[in-house]
C-alpha cells in the first residue's frame, strides 16, 4: 500500500464546545494533538463531529480549525454530505482549499434517491475535486443503504485511488466481501463501526479504520495486533472494546456522542460533554457506571501490553 494513500487508523473527531455553543478551539487541538501522539494516521471530521447539526457556517469552521492545527502530521478527511450537489460542491472545495487530504461524503437524508441516482450525486462531488472522495453509507445512522452498484460504477469511472468506501449497512461483514469480492479486491475500504466490527472487517480486507477518538489507544493498539497476528492480544483489546461500542449502539448518533464525549473528558482532554441541541438520549448513572468499569478493565489491558 502506497503511504501516500488513505489507509490506517483515522479517528473521527468530536467538536468541544464552550457554554455559548461555539468551538473550544484550544480543547480541539488538544485532541488533534492527543490522537497524532497516540498513534493515528490521519484525523477524519465527521458524523459524530456532529457536523449535521453545525450548520454551514459552523461546519467550514471546523474543517479550518483541523486543517490547521493537523499542521502535515497526518491525512485529513474533511465530511461534505449535503441535501444538494451544489452545497456538497461548495464544502468539497472548501475543503480541498484548505489542504484536506480528502473528502468524505454520505447521501442526502432527506431526500429518497435510487440508485442512479445516488451515483450521479456522488461522481458530481469526485469531479469536481481532485482529491479522493470515501464514499459513506452512513445508514446505521440516517438514510438508506448504498447499492453495491453503486460502488462499482464510481470505481469504474474513478479508480481506486479516487473513491474510498465507508460502507456501514448491516450486516457489515459480508456486505464489506461483496464488496471487496466484486471489485476483485480493488476497494479501499474503510470500516467505521467504532471498533465493534473491526477483527472481522481487519479479515476482510480493510485498509484502514474510522473509529471515534475516545478509544483511540485502544484502537491503535487493536489495529497493530491485528496487523502482527498477535492473536490473543487480539481478544484481550477488542472484547472491552466491543462491550463499549455495543453500550453507545443503544441509542445511534446520540449514544456514540454522548458516551464518547464523557469518556473524552473522563480522560481529561475535554473540560464538559455538551453537545450540540436537540439531542434525543442522555447517559444515565448505571450506563456511566458500565462505562467506566469497562474502560477500567481496558486501560488494564493497555497497560499489560506495555
Amino acid at each position: 500500500m502506497a503511504d501516500n494513500l488513505l489507509h490506517g487508523v483515522l479517528p473521527v473527531l468530536h467538536t468541544p464546545l464552550n457554554e455559548n455553543g461555539t468551538i473550544d478551539v484550544p480543547t480541539l487541538e488538544r485532541e488533534i494533538d492527543w490522537a497524532f501522539q497516540t498513534g493515528a494516521d490521519g484525523v477524519v471530521v465527521a458524523m459524530v463531529s456532529e457536523v449535521l447539526r453545525l450548520g454551514y457556517h459552523g461546519r467550514k469552521e471546523l474543517a479550518e480549525h483541523v486543517c490547521r492545527a493537523t499542521k502535515g502530521r497526518g491525512f485529513t478527511v474533511v465530511s461534505v454530505g449535503a441535501e444538494s450537489i451544489r452545497e456538497a460542491l461548495d464544502f468539497a472545495a472548501h475543503a480541498e482549499g484548505l489542504g484536506a487530504s480528502a473528502v468524505m461524503a454520505i447521501p442526502p437524508v432527506a431526500t429518497p434517491l435510487n440508485g442512479a441516482r445516488t451515483a450521479d450525486y456522488f461522481a458530481a462531488i469526485a469531479r469536481g475535486i481532485s482529491i479522493p472522495l470515501v464514499v459513506q453509507d452512513a445508514s446505521s445512522y440516517v438514510g438508506a443503504a448504498i447499492d453495491l452498484g453503486v460502488y462499482l460504477r464510481l470505481l469504474e469511472e474513478f479508480g481506486a485511488d479516487r473513491i474510498f468506501f465507508k460502507p456501514e449497512a448491516s450486516p457489515l461483514g459480508p456486505n464489506l466481501s461483496k464488496l471487496r469480492d466484486a471489485s476483485h479486491g480493488t476497494a479501499r475500504i474503510f470500516e467505521g463501526s467504532g471498533g465493534i466490527n473491526l477483527v472481522d472487517c481487519y479479515r476482510r480486507g480493510i485498509v484502514g479504520t474510522m473509529p471515534g477518538t475516545d478509544l483511540l489507544d485502544a484502537i491503535v493498539a487493536l489495529w497493530r495486533a491485528l496487523q502482527s497476528g498477535d492473536e490473543e492480544r487480539i481478544y484481550r483489546l477488542s472484547l472491552p472494546i466491543s462491550a463499549m461500542t455495543a453500550l453507545q449502539l443503544q441509542a445511534g448518533l446520540d449514544g456514540f456522542l454522548a458516551i464518547e464525549k464523557y469518556i473524552l473528558q473522563k480522560r481529561g482532554l475535554f473540560r464538559n460533554t455538551l453537545r450540540v441541541e436537540p439531542f434525543g438520549w442522555e447517559l444515565d448513572q448505571e450506563t456511566c457506571a458500565e462505562i467506566d468499569r469497562l474502560f477500567a478493565l481496558l486501560q488494564r489491558s493497555l497497560q499489560t501490553d506495555r
